[in-house]
């Protein structure tokens, strides 16, 4: 990293000093974070990690290498989560701090790849390599009980139609894969001027395979268009009373009689009560139903018992018809960890005493279900696939529905704790991510965020309803036929990082047994120093 003369000695204490090292780790891995909603500094992306490798690369050793790694990544982490602070406390810096540690490997591979003199020889490998380490960490922390795939660094390009067309092809693992790319090979620029020439020609490289995807990939054909109301409460008008809520649910609803609608969608736990025990409740969503002439999808959050005759609390997508239950009813099978559930709780049930955390674990439910319409689409049907809330952000449940016959996918959230955040235009920005992978249009419902819908391509259909809007809204939302080349292929681009990771090191592993072989150093690899052992173990305990 180039130094200006006049501040190089100032510069090279503050790089040799722990503190101010530690504080400029955390500040360049928080840095990517603004290319997500709400500064949607989605350009920023494409060099947002630019600092943070740079910084690893100066590391003296590789113990402070992994280090830069794992203060980067928990400053990410606390960047991208930091509307969970008023729930969480400070038990999120703890949590921050533990999902940071997936990246002090990381940092072991990009001193390794990128520190010390760089060859021409050795850009094209670090171009692969260092991308493929990020996305196995992605991959890893995306297990819900590590908190989900919530900030994934390719979800932020969202609004670019580039970047949709290559998640239609591998997803938004793919669109990670891409930006870490970029990244890696604008940091080479500065790094030696050996390195300039192959890295611009690695980001020119990257530039033509976006533009190739963009223009070549299949993309589904528009078949028909949907009608779809959204029935948003608003958090400013009674969200936190049931009755009141369910209450001006209803008058929204009733206002949209007589505006052809397919269906009414109502946010995550818009009822409060278990609509089998209650008839009258029923009755009069059937009711509603009747006048409006589509089904209503309401969201159950209440104490149910399911088919297999466990009772406790689900959050359950129900379908209710002009006659009442149409039998279709969906339980939600990923949970927040602590907001849902309390991992261990046993262990970690002290965590309710410090935040907003769950007071009793919701159930899970089994499977996932895919709804008729009768009588939409002109009268072939229309099948929905719904989700609830946190499982949007989880690329293969839409990629499932989509297989299994949706052709409309339907997230219900709520978002009503984080309003004043930037959790709720980073939520519904994720439902473009899902309907350019799977080539389906989404509608995201929220009781009191950011309600908006997408077409088959991830494009934005109308406008959307604000975290201050209490209203309903109409949705022309176009259908599509066909799949995507993720559909069809699923999460092939981890696979591939995970394999290019393993001939990595086994190449180190093997480089550094011939090497002791030959009387030399073992494991020395240059400048950089660091053993394929080094590596290797802390790639492999961070892989799938």
């Amino acid at each position: 990293m180039r130094i200006p003369a006049g501040r190089s000695e100032q510069w090279q204490r503050m790089l040799r000093s722990g503190r101010w090292r530690g504080c400029l780790a955390l500040l360049t891995g928080a840095l990517p974070a603004l290319a997500f909603p709400a500064p949607s500094l989605w350009w920023l992306a494409g060099v947002g990690l630019v600092p943070w490798l740079l910084l690893i690369r100066s590391a003296d050793t590789k113990r402070r290498a992994a280090l830069d790694g794992w203060l980067g990544g928990t400053g990410y982490m606390l960047a991208v989560h930091h509307w969970l602070m008023p729930s969480l406390h400070v038990f999120i810096v703890v949590l921050a701090a533990l999902l940071g540690l997936l990246w002090a490997p990381w940092g072991l591979l990009v001193h390794r790849m990128l520190g010390g003199p760089v060859s021409a020889a050795a850009v094209a490998p670090a171009v692969v390599v260092v991308p493929c380490g990020w996305l196995v960490i992605e991959l890893v922390r995306s297990w819900e009980a590590l908190g989900g795939p919530w900030g994934l660094l390719g979800a932020s390009q969202w609004q670019v139609a580039p970047a949709l067309r290559v998640a239609s092809v591998g997803g938004v693992w793919l669109v990670s894969l891409v930006v870490v790319a970029v990244n890696t090979a604008v940091a080479l620029l500065f790094v030696t001027a050996a390195a300039r020439a192959v890295a611009a020609v690695g980001i020119v490289v990257c530039g033509l395979a976006v533009g190739s995807m963009a223009k070549w990939a299949p993309q589904p054909e528009e078949s028909g268009v949907a009608r779809i109301a959204v029935v948003q409460p608003g958090v400013f008008t009674g969200v936190h009373s049931a009755e009141r809520r369910l209450a001006l649910s209803e008058r929204l609803t009733g206002s949209l009689a007589g505006r052809d609608l397919d269906l009414v969608v109502w946010g995550e736990s818009s009822v409060s009560v278990d609509l089998a025990l209650r008839p009258d409740i029923t009755a009069r969503i059937a009711a509603l139903s009747r006048r409006v002439g589509a089904d209503v999808l309401v969201n159950v959050d209440a104490r149910q018992t399911d088919r297999s005759g466990r009772t406790g609390i689900f959050k359950s997508a129900v379908l209710v018809g002009p006659d009442g239950l149409t039998g279709d009813r969906y339980d939600k099978m990923r949970l927040v960890p602590f907001g849902e559930y309390i991992p261990a709780r046993s262990v970690l049930g002290w965590a309710t005493s410090l935040g907003r955390a769950a007071g009793e674990d919701r159930l899970r439910g089994t499977r996932q279900v895919t709804m008729s319409l009768p009588g939409a689409d002109g009268g072939n049907g229309l099948r929905i696939g719904p989700l609830v809330c946190f499982e949007s952000a989880f690329p293969d449940m839409s990629r499932r529905l989509t297989r299994d016959g949706a052709q409309l996918l339907i997230a219900q959230s709520s978002t009503s704790s984080f309003q004043h955040g930037w959790a709720p235009g980073q939520h519904a920005s994720l439902g473009a991510l899902r309907a350019a992978e799977n080539g389906r249009p989404v509608v995201h419902a929220t009781l009191t965020g950011v309600s908006t819908v997408y077409g088959p391509r991830g494009e934005r259909v109308g406008a959307p309803l604000g975290t201050d809007t209490s209203g309903a809204a109409v949705f022309d939302v176009p259908l599509a036929t066909g799949t995507t080349l993720y559909v069809r292929l699923g999460d092939w681009p981890v696979q591939g990082a995970a394999g290019v990771l393993a001939l990595f090191c086994a190449f180190e592993a093997v480089r550094s047994l011939m090497r002791r072989d030959r009387g030399g150093p073992a494991g020395v690899t240059g400048e950089a120093g660091v053993t394929a052992a080094a590596v290797a173990e802390p790639v492999a305990r961070s892989g799938p």
